[in-house]
C-alpha cells in the first residue's frame, strides 16, 4: 500500500455532451458495460495499484454516485484505506468549484489532514487500465514536480487533444498547448504526439503552492490542465509519463496503450463496441487487475425457448446476472441486469441499461436506451432516424439515445 500517497478523483463535471444519461445523474455515475459505473474503471486502478486513501470530489447530481460508491467502495480500515466521496463544500465562501483546479483548492483540507507527500489527481469518466504505481515511480525518480500521463495519437489528430511538447530527450514537458493546429511530432516519432489523459501525480508541497497561486488570479480558469500544468510547464517543473511504457498485470499486449474519453454519447457507444468482438479492443475480464464494482444479486443470465422460430440467440454479446433473451435474436450488444428481450424482437449493436424491455416483434439497431425503458410490442428504434430525431437523441454517427424509463410506442 502506498502509504504516503493521497489520491483525488476528480468527479464533478456535469458531463452536458452525453446528454440525455446525464439527465439526473453525474457522468461518473453513469452505467457502463452492463454491470459497471464509469467511476469504477479508476477507482480499481487506484485500487489495484496499492492505493488506498481515495477521495471523489463530487459537485453535481452526485445522489447515486455517492450512493454507489458508499454501497461498493468500502475498504479495510485495519490498515487506514477508505473512498469517501466529498462534495463541494464551499469552505471558501457561497460557491461551487470553479474548475478542476479550484475544486482541489476548496479541498486542502484534506490535503492537510493526511499530510502526503505526494498526491495523485486522476479523472473519473474514462476507460481503461493503468498501474499508478508505475507512473508514481517515474515521477519520483524525475523530481519533478507533477508529472502528466500522456497517451500517443497521430499527428494528423493534434488538433483534437490537449498536446503535449516534449524537450529532446522525451521527458520534460516543454509546453502544453490545446488543440494546436501546428503540433510537432515526438523525437522518437515524428508521425506521433501526447495528448494529455488529464490524469496527474504531483509533490504535495508543489501542488499546495500552484493551486494556491491559481486562486488569486482572477483571469485563470482554475483547471488543472489549462492552468496548472502550464504555470509548472514555465517554471521547469513539468515531466510527462508514456502511457505505453505501462505494464498491467494479465493484460494482452494487444491491449496495451488503451483508452477511451466517453465524454460524447458516440465515443460512449463506440467504447462498447470495443467490448464485445470475439478479441475485443478492451477485455474486462482480467483476474489479475479486476474492475470492481457492486456484484448486486441477480440470478444468471438465460435465454430461453428452442421451439422452432421461436429460438433466444445472442451473438457476440455481453450479458450480465439477470438479463433474458427469450425467444429473441441479439447481436453484438450488451445487456445489463434486468434487461429482457421478449419474443421474435431483433436487438443489434445496441447498449440495453438495467430493466430495459423489448417487447415481442419489436426492432432495436444501434442504439443506447437508459434505464428502465419500454419498447412496445412492434416498436421501432434506429429503424427510421428521421422519426426518431422527432422524440430522441440522435447522433451524429445515428446513435439512438432513449433517456431513463420513456415508453417507446409503435
Amino acid at each position: 500500500m502506498a502509504t504516503d500517497v493521497l489520491a483525488m478523483v476528480l468527479a464533478g463535471g456535469e458531463g452536458k455532451r452525453l446528454m440525455p444519461l446525464t439527465e439526473d445523474r453525474a457522468k461518473p455515475a453513469v452505467p457502463f458495460g452492463g454491470m459497471y459505473r464509469m467511476i469504477d474503471f479508476v477507482l480499481s486502478n487506484l485500487v489495484n495499484g496499492g492505493h488506498r486513501k481515495l477521495v471523489v470530489l463530487t459537485q453535481y447530481k452526485s445522489h447515486s454516485l455517492d450512493r454507489h460508491i458508499s454501497k461498493t467502495w468500502r475498504l479495510s480500515t485495519l490498515l487506514g484505506g477508505y473512498v469517501a466521496p466529498v462534495p463541494a463544500q464551499q469552505r471558501l465562501g457561497p460557491r461551487w468549484f470553479a474548475g478542476s483546479a479550484d475544486a482541489v483548492h476548496q479541498s486542502m483540507n484534506l490535503i492537510n489532514d493526511e499530510q502526503p507527500g505526494y498526491v495523485v489527481v486522476f479523472g473519473a469518466d474514462n476507460i481503461y487500465r493503468m498501474d499508478p504505481q508505475q507512473m508514481l515511480d517515474q515521477h519520483i525518480e524525475s523530481g519533478a514536480g507533477v508529472t502528466v500521463a500522456a497517451i500517443r495519437q497521430p499527428l494528423a489528430m493534434a488538433d483534437q487533444f490537449g498536446v503535449i511538447d516534449v524537450d529532446a530527450g522525451g521527458r520534460r514537458i516543454a509546453a502544453f498547448r490545446e488543440k494546436p493546429a501546428d503540433a510537432q511530432g515526438l523525437p522518437d516519432a515524428p508521425h506521433e504526439v501526447f495528448a494529455s489523459m488529464g490524469n496527474y501525480v504531483f509533490t504535495t508541497s508543489v501542488l499546495v503552492d500552484a493551486v494556491t497561486r491559481d486562486a488569486q488570479d482572477p483571469d485563470s480558469k482554475h483547471d488543472m490542465g489549462g492552468s496548472i500544468v502550464p504555470m509548472l510547464v514555465g517554471r521547469g517543473e513539468a515531466a510527462v509519463y508514456d502511457f505505453r511504457d505501462n505494464d498491467v498485470p494479465g493484460q494482452r499486449e494487444s491491449e496495451r496503450g488503451y483508452w477511451r474519453d466517453v465524454g460524447t454519447l458516440d465515443s460512449f457507444y463506440d467504447a462498447h463496441m470495443d467490448l464485445i468482438s470475439v478479441d475485443p479492443e478492451f477485455s474486462l475480464a482480467n483476474p489479475d487487475w479486476p474492475i470492481f464494482t457492486d456484484p448486486q444479486t441477480f440470478p444468471p443470465a438465460r435465454t430461453v425457448h428452442g421451439s422452432h422460430g421461436r429460438v433466444g440467440t445472442a451473438m457476440e454479446c455481453l450479458l450480465a446476472p439477470g438479463s433474458v433473451v427469450s425467444g429473441a435474436t441479439v447481436s453484438r450488444s450488451v445487456l445489463s441486469p434486468g434487461a429482457h428481450v421478449h419474443s421474435w424482437a431483433q436487438v443489434d449493436a445496441s447498449v440495453l441499461m438495467h430493466g430495459v424491455q423489448i417487447g415481442r416483434n419489436a426492432i432495436v439497431r444501434n442504439a443506447i436506451l437508459d434505464k428502465d425503458v419500454v419498447v412496445h410490442e412492434g416498436a421501432k428504434v434506429g429503424v427510421d432516424l428521421d422519426r426518431d430525431r422527432e422524440r430522441y437523441t440522435v447522433t451524429d454517427n445515428g446513435v439512438v439515445v432513449i433517456g431513463k424509463g420513456h415508453q417507446v410506442r409503435p
